[in-house]
């Protein structure tokens, strides 16, 4: 389940430890001990902005991804708000960024949701065709956390650009996993989540391109380039810079590992499991990202019967897993409610082994023939 979170890299963990004790110092502070941290935390800065190809003082660290995202979405609607009020978003995004606009709503701001086609794959059309003169801001995933799918970035930004409309990009899931570029991308703000990378909870990073206008949530002092006040994390700062490092190092030949494994179980469920679904673009996918829905199973079920056997596994997203109901983005995928209960979600990660992969090809059938209710 690794799309959730993913284990702390040892290497992390090591960068980390120092400074929880010896170097503890505050990166405000202008004697030894502060200079030490605030070398280490513009360090770290410039790896997680080496990763996205972006220049190190447009990096601003927040407490996560879902900070990152209401940043962004919160901070330019209120910085903009005399240019417009029209927001712009797609049905199958991340809750931080769905329930940003809804907040935003109860506020005054209009939003608008594009549809996806049954691959969860947005058509840079509906994107044009949402525009309107009040249009301040679009904001889409990179790839979404559910199904794994890839959207068309690059198309977005382009319309966004001849528009000179902002566009925010949700790239928890893909970054360093998949190469993301926000020059390639041409984008102006990127949200990014250490834990998702082998780093730890707690810290991410927002992407602010120079000359974007942003309001902070947080008001105090002039930390983060008066982005976001508060002391710096530097202990989690440290090591979302190393797993940033790592991920730079190992992400091609980890990606054409974790792919192969994502096919070989793709594969494996398809041909031994009777009224199976791949959910989400067969190609256009995160490697590590397998969805599928069983006809006549229910999803929680086949999660807790797989953890019985050492399997994790989920039914979507983690941060909406509490919540009652079908999945919006199976549901926005055009997934009727039978299939949509009966989702499951793999996500592979830097520990699996082909070995894994064989025992859930070979386990998953015998419980979804249990636990079928027809």
């Amino acid at each position: 389940d690794h799309a959730a979170t993913t284990p702390v890299h040892p290497e992390v963990v090591k960068a980390m430890l120092p400074y929880f004790s010896r170097a503890f110092g505050n990166p405000s502070s202008i004697h030894s001990l502060g200079k030490q941290a605030r070398t280490a935390v513009e360090n770290a800065r410039g790896e997680v902005a080496g990763l996205i190809g972006a220049e190190s003082d447009e990096i601003v660290f927040t407490s996560g991804g879902t900070e990152s995202d209401n940043t962004a979405l919160k901070g330019v609607a209120y910085a903009n708000q005399e240019k417009g009020n029209h927001i712009i978003t797609s049905a199958i995004e991340h809750p931080a960024v769905l329930e940003s606009c809804s907040s935003l709503r109860k506020e005054g701001f209009e939003v608008t949701y594009i549809p996806v086609d049954g691959y969860g794959m947005i058509d840079p059309k509906d994107v044009i065709n949402a525009i309107t003169g009040k249009t301040i801001l679009i904001s889409v995933i990179h790839a979404n956390n559910e199904v794994g799918t890839i959207e068309p970035i690059a198309e977005i930004s382009e319309i966004a650009r001849e528009q000179s409309i902002c566009l925010h990009i949700d790239a928890v899931q893909s970054t360093g996993h998949i190469p993301v570029d926000v020059t390639e991308l041409s984008v102006d703000l990127l949200s990014i989540s250490a834990h998702k990378l082998y780093g730890p909870k707690g810290i991410g990073a927002l992407y602010i391109r120079k000359g974007t206008i942003i309001s902070p949530l947080l008001h105090g002092g002039a930390q983060e380039y008066g982005h976001r006040a508060s002391t710096e994390n530097v202990p989690a700062i440290v090591g979302f810079g190393k797993a940033v490092s790592i991920a730079q190092r190992e992400m091609a030949v980890e990606t054409g590992r974790i792919t192969k494994l994502r096919d070989r179980l793709i594969d494996g469920l398809v041909s031994n499991i009777e009224g199976i679904q791949l959910n989400g673009h067969p190609t256009q996918r995160l490697p590590n990202n397998i969805n599928v829905s069983i006809k006549f199973t229910e999803g929680e079920a086949l999660v807790r019967s797989l953890d019985r056997e050492g399997i994790c596994a989920s039914t979507g997203s983690a941060c909406s897993s509490g919540s009652q109901g079908p999945s919006h983005v199976l549901l926005a995928l055009g997934i009727p409610c039978e299939s949509n209960y009966g989702s499951i979600r793999f996500t592979l990660g830097c520990g699996t082994t082909t070995r894994e992969i064989d025992k859930v090809i070979q386990i998953l059938p015998q419980i979804v023939n249990k636990l079928n209710y027809v």
